[in-house]
């Protein structure tokens, strides 16, 4: 009996105001199809041609066996790797997976050999990003909890203070912290986001300002090419360092693993080669007895895939929800996620358990997403 073949690879984009969302079908010769998902910050024409650059190594072949065909894609050019190539595989390898357990009728998680857990604890991230008042932080904190989530992510920095006056900027984040304490309760974890906003100079300056409001963790503190200054400023604070959504392959997370340079690897599975790579990733932070927390910024279908991800992993810690996307995500998957008690939970259907819903998304057909520019230096 002949094995059904990859015959056909589309793409399908929208700009949701500051990313764009880009899925990608692959349908099998049975007529079966896969899900992936290629959202970037940042231009997507050149991961579009990456995708139909792939596609070409794709269609004609058996459609089943999802790493092998990430090895062939993996090694197709001699030129390998970056953020372009690397999203474009993990887009593809996503929908090889979710076509492969759907055509055996299983959900995806199972074909991962799990499930470990199929209650995911959730984070609300995003959510007090224009807090600039201790009133501000208390009352939205306490909101969030009332939605439900057991944390939050948030930077209480301010770029502009931090350059022209260091010492108010830590008054600032010490006054912010303390009411967002307070306002969440002392159960709540609270995630700190740096955005790469600190230096290694005035990142354990800024730790020992909080650090009595208990953050969970400082994620990005600076440059996250540069992991042994990482390693070194996770040897002079207590709470762990969080880095990795824009490592793209386990031999760039090796260095900083190697060197401690954190405690918490947040992989993003659709820059990091797709869930064949995402894997490896997470059984070599295990070896260091390092936590994952998947970076999850994108659509609906990358809410899927680091669910499913997430629940095979032994040392999952916690998923990402970008909260004020949540209702566009939920209006663009069918079913939605399901969300109650603080946890992400994952149902029995096959694959990766939803098809995305283009007519949700038809006022996002067309547009740009804004440039990002930050200017001027922390190092001085």
């Amino acid at each position: 009996m002949s094995q059904p073949t990859i015959s056909k690879v589309e793409t399908f984009k929208y700009c949701v105001g500051w990313v764009d969302w880009v899925f990608v079908k692959v349908t099998d010769s049975d007529g079966r199809h896969g899900w992936g998902e290629a959202s970037l910050h940042g231009p997507i024409t050149p991961v579009l041609a990456a995708i139909d650059a792939y596609a070409k190594h794709l269609v004609g072949q058996e459609a089943f066996g999802a790493e092998r065909h990430w090895h062939r894609l993996y090694n197709a050019w001699r030129w390998r790797g970056g953020p372009v190539y690397m999203t474009a595989l993990g887009a593809l390898d996503i929908a090889l997976w979710d076509l492969e357990a759907c055509r055996l009728g299983v959900p995806l998680y199972r074909l991962l050999g799990g499930p470990h857990t199929k209650a995911l604890v959730g984070y609300a991230s995003h959510w007090l990003r224009d807090v600039k008042t201790p009133e501000a932080a208390h009352a939205e904190a306490r909101k969030i909890v009332e939605r439900g989530f057991k944390g939050f992510k948030w930077s209480p920095f301010d770029f502009e203070l931090l350059r022209t006056d260091l010492h108010g900027s830590m008054a600032l984040a010490r006054d912010l912290m303390a009411a967002a304490r307070e306002g969440a309760g002392p159960q709540a974890e609270i995630y700190i986001e740096c955005a790469e906003l600190l230096s290694p100079r005035t990142a354990p300056m800024m730790v020992d300002a909080i650090l009595p409001y208990r953050p969970a963790w400082i994620e990005e503190p600076f440059a996250f090419e540069n992991a042994a200054a990482i390693a070194r400023l996770q040897s002079e604070i207590s709470i762990p360092v969080a880095v990795g959504e824009r490592l793209l392959s386990r031999y760039e997370f090796r260095e900083l693993l190697e060197n401690g340079g954190c405690r918490v690897v947040q992989p993003d599975v659709m820059h990091c080669g797709g869930i064949t790579e995402l894997r490896r990733i997470a059984s070599l932070a295990e070896t260091y007895e390092v936590m994952v927390a998947p970076h999850n910024p994108g659509g609906p279908i990358c809410m899927a895939a680091s669910m499913h991800l997430a629940a095979s992993i032994p040392n999952f810690l916690v998923l990402e929800q970008i909260e004020p996307d949540r209702p566009l995500r939920e209006r663009a998957s069918t079913p939605p996620p399901v969300f109650a008690d603080g946890c992400f939970h994952l149902t029995d259907a096959p694959g990766l358990g939803l098809e995305p819903n283009f007519s949700a998304l038809d006022a996002y057909a067309t547009g740009e997403i804004p440039r990002h520019e930050r200017s001027g230096s922390l190092f001085h």
